[in-house]
């Protein structure tokens, strides 16, 4: 299948200076192959976003998309801005978080120690998928538990929580209330990478709670929400309360579909349901099942 990988992507500001660059959930459409494989069925299907904190002519790009065309693009909009200086920051290790490093390896590439040690273990795992993730540019700058920043006059902060991944990473603006959040929150739900974490991911959401959060920009969401300013704090705890409902074995057993298992996040509108999702509730069961969670 051969076309424009990012045709499809939109770059939306939902705040002056925070670009999010969005592509997928278009129906009918895959950018790689009819057969699966993690880009069409894992990221694009779903939908997903990487983004750009911008102040002057500096940037702090938030992962690298989901291709090496797709982080070109990405580096062609800031720097058609007059974005001279850029540096980038990883939510963790997961494929369609870092596809794209290439197109920025002469830049400085910050992340978790526990990422860059997973990106180096995993990287013939990497290079084996379809698509093949090669070349693999690793990180170049990592911290352990938090890290400060400045992007221009904005501050950053890095966070770093273990929900979904051990090694995720949030990016914080704390004077705007703002909350890159990766993959630590998702609308519809959150997809279990780490079934056998899965309780202490509930803990850390109620410590990525205590945050004084007011906005949320996730990886994997609505795009004319994230374009009109994102989610409320609500979706950590629709997520949180998910987790709960899935560690709890008669509620797993109860069978039935997603919709049904989140209904009254859903009424609340703390979360949207997005039909591809009820698959990834399905996985989830299955997971937890499988290390005999709860």
């Amino acid at each position: 299948m051969t076309r424009d990988m990012t045709s499809t992507m939109r770059v939306l500001e939902p705040y002056p200076g925070v670009f999010a660059y969005y592509d997928g959930r278009i129906e009918g459409r895959r950018l790689h192959s009819a057969e699966p494989n993690w880009l069409d069925d894992a990221a694009y299907g779903l939908g997903v976003a990487s983004y750009a904190v911008v102040d002057g002519g500096e940037a702090l790009v938030y992962d690298t998309h989901i291709s090496l065309s797709h982080a070109e693009a990405i580096r062609a909009h800031l720097e058609a801005l007059g974005v001279t200086s850029i540096r980038v920051v990883l939510s963790h290790w997961h494929v369609d978080h870092v596809a794209g490093n290439a197109a920025f390896a002469d830049c400085e590439i910050i992340a978790l120690r526990a990422t860059a040690d997973l990106l180096a273990a995993n990287r013939e795992k990497l290079a084996a998928r379809e698509p093949p993730l090669s070349p693999l540019v690793l990180p170049n700058r990592v911290f352990e538990r938090q890290l400060a920043l400045s992007v221009g006059n904005r501050r950053v902060e890095l966070h770093h929580f273990e929900i979904h991944s051990a090694d995720g990473n949030v990016l914080w603006l704390p004077d705007d209330g703002i909350l890159l959040a990766g993959d630590t929150v998702e609308d519809t739900v959150t997809y279990i990478a780490e079934p056998s974490r899965a309780a202490e991911h509930v803990r850390e959401l109620e410590r990525l709670r205590s945050l004084a959060i007011r906005h949320i920009l996730p990886s994997h969401g609505d795009a004319a929400r994230i374009a009109a300013g994102g989610y409320e704090p609500s979706l950590i705890d629709a997520n949180r309360r998910y987790l709960q409902r899935l560690l709890d074995p008669a509620a797993r057993a109860s069978g039935g579909s997603l919709k049904a298992f989140v209904a009254d996040d859903l009424a609340s509108r703390a979360i949207l349901y997005f039909e591809p999702y009820e698959a990834v509730h399905a996985k989830n069961v299955v997971a937890l099942d499988t290390v005999g969670a709860g």
